[in-house]
């Protein structure tokens, strides 16, 4: 049963994912979203945790210390910014890098969609900005992409899902700059 209800958990998130890609004009994103966690390594352990109201691999860490399922998602899906980090030639130490624009745009419709698929009917176009500003992760992400999601989370909280579509498919995925690169040049 638990299997069946991840199945399900796992199909919503990503048919909305999909159509916020579409949406914007990522139609191959949109179509290949998630699908390691379709994979044995990642569907038996999110079936194994889980929970329905949030990620199973929450879970998973909270019993090993760890969860294996995460590690093989994030280094197989570039909208994650876990992906993006590198062997820095300056410090020697692995660090954070700029997220491409096009995976930035469908980690927009990623944390949307898992803030809709958890939340159900208490979401709103706050929710994304919500957790993120909670979330430590703040700390982990290059600053310049968090920046860059600040700003998309923010307009969507304060102008919605039509304004900020757009925003993304005219501005970011067009590589328009951004309003503070505009000040710069």
């Amino acid at each position: 049963m638990k299997a069946w209800q991840h199945f399900k958990t796992i199909t919503k998130h990503k048919l909305l994912v999909m159509d916020g890609c579409f949406r914007v004009g990522l139609y191959r994103q949109g179509l290949t979203h998630d699908l390691s966690k379709y994979s044995p390594t990642e569907f038996w352990v999110g079936a194994h945790y889980y929970q329905g109201d949030k990620s199973p691999n929450a879970a998973e860490r909270a019993e090993k210390g760890y969860s294996q399922a995460w590690m093989h998602h994030k280094g197989r899906n570039r909208h994650h910014y876990e992906y993006w980090t590198d062997m820095s030639k300056e410090t020697g130490r692995y660090e954070a890098i700029p997220m491409p624009r096009r995976y930035l745009v469908e980690m927009v419709m990623d944390r949307r969609a898992a803030c809709l698929v958890y939340e159900g009917e208490n979401y709103t176009p706050a929710s994304p900005l919500n957790y993120l500003q909670r979330s430590r992760e703040r700390l982990l992400m290059h600053p310049q992409t968090l920046q860059e999601l600040t700003y998309i989370l923010t307009m969507l909280r304060d102008e919605g899902e039509k304004v900020t579509f757009g925003y993304l498919r005219s501005i970011v995925l067009a590589g328009k700059p951004f309003p503070w690169e505009e000040a710069v040049e």
